[in-house]
């Protein structure tokens, strides 16, 4: 059975696959948590903690390029950012 600290490390890994894209803008993403429900917990980073585009960002990017490579993953939700 995977731990949370392996199954972390592979979000990591997708994640640097959109890391560069953020960095454009000043901006990235952390993994904060993963919920037993496996709900990946992100934090925007830099630009991106106030980008009125972290919603899309969250959906085109973040979560696909997380569920590509971590299927067993049920959802996405930031810890800060814009709130709607």
């Amino acid at each position: 059975m995977e731990t949370k600290s392996e199954l972390i490390s592979r979000i990591d890994l997708a994640l640097n696959e959109v890391r560069p894209h953020l960095a454009v803008d000043g901006g990235n993403v952390e993994v904060v948590d993963v919920t037993d429900e496996k709900v990946v917990k992100i934090k925007w980073l830099g630009n991106c903690q106030n980008c009125n585009m972290s919603i899309m960002t969250m959906r085109a990017g973040i979560e696909q390029a997380i569920r590509v490579k971590v299927p067993e993953i049920t959802g996405v939700e930031a810890v800060n950012g814009l709130v709607l």
